[in-house]
């Protein structure tokens, strides 16, 4: 059996008498993105920080390619590159200037260093940027430095911070392609609180919240947990909010334009049969039926009181 790129194990650490993270394991096996994803004091930052060794854990382990990372922290670190939420940028160097700055802090040798940085610029699409100052730089094109930072040495494992956080759409489709791009042959690492980026990018999971490792599965697995709670209908023959209430299971109706509903409901995969046959029963004459997901916040409730229930047990 190869050795992990990444490994967890019973990961905790307590700030002064709060733990911040308790028991988080997780391994990262292969190339491609894995998405953690929490919401803002989750415990993301933290697990983070610990896994590239900028904060020592209270308890637990951390191997990066078999080197366990609090034993010998220079020769794991060879093989992690870190894009913070907030990139370390400095803004009065040029794109070059920075980049070999970088390749020194990372020990590389000198005479590897030009070609390094050769290279993370062309990944990045930032080669006619060379002696552009950083400062004058677009926030996209500021983040892809960022990013030509964190692969410059050529590492395995690769961590992201809401690496999408402050672009406008175009820029962050932009980012997405280029996180795609480097997980072909690095493991990515892609922290973030909004679940959209997951599902852009990530096929694989873990979702933290409170501190607590509440889910760990594929995206699909992610989509089938999580139960749809509402559904959207439109009539071109509307009925009252009266007649719909009376439907099984319907618990609140909301009219969100001419003709059209939100319905949200308990529990129940029957449902949207229901509603197309009371439709068809008193000539609603029904047009559209689209199910809609739980917000975040449901999905993390839902997670965490599986969790609890699991503990329990």
């Amino acid at each position: 059996m190869s050795t992990p790129i990444v490994e967890v194990k019973h990961l905790s650490h307590r700030y002064s008498v709060d733990w911040a993270i308790r028991d988080i394991n997780f391994s990262i096996e292969k190339k491609g993105i894995l998405g953690l994803l929490g919401s803002n004091g989750a415990g993301k930052s933290t697990t983070m920080n610990i896994i590239c060794g900028v904060l020592n854990q209270t308890e637990g382990e951390v191997f990066i390619n078999g080197i366990d990372l609090r034993k010998d922290p220079v020769e794991a670190k060879k093989n992690i590159g870190f894009l913070p939420q907030k990139p370390p940028l400095h803004p009065d160097l040029t794109v070059d200037e920075y980049l070999v700055h970088c390749a020194v802090l990372r020990r590389m040798p000198s005479s590897e260093i030009r070609a390094a940085v050769e290279r993370a610029k062309e990944r990045c699409a930032i080669g006619h940027f060379s002696n552009r100052l950083i400062k004058n730089l677009s926030g996209g094109y500021q983040q892809r430095v960022g990013i030509a930072q964190a692969i410059v040495h050529n590492p395995q494992f690769v961590v992201m911070d809401e690496p999408t956080n402050g672009l406008d759409p175009n820029q962050i489709l932009e980012i997405r392609s280029l996180i795609k791009e480097i997980a072909t042959d690095h493991a990515v690492l892609l922290s973030t609180h909004i679940l959209s980026e997951v599902q852009a990018t990530c096929k694989e999971i873990r979702m933290i919240e409170h501190g607590n490792m509440v889910f760990s599965g594929t995206m699909e697995e992610f989509n089938n947990f999580v139960v749809p709670n509402s559904l959207n209908v439109t009539f071109a023959n509307a009925p009252t909010e009266e007649e719909l209430a009376k439907i099984e299971n319907v618990l609140n109706i909301e009219q969100t334009g001419p003709g059209m509903y939100r319905i949200r409901f308990g529990e129940d995969e029957t449902i949207a049969e229901r509603i197309v046959a009371a439709s068809v029963q008193n000539d609603w004459r029904l047009r559209e039926i689209t199910m809609e997901r739980c917000s975040l916040d449901v999905i993390f409730a839902q997670l965490s009181g599986k969790l609890k229930n699991n503990n329990a047990k």
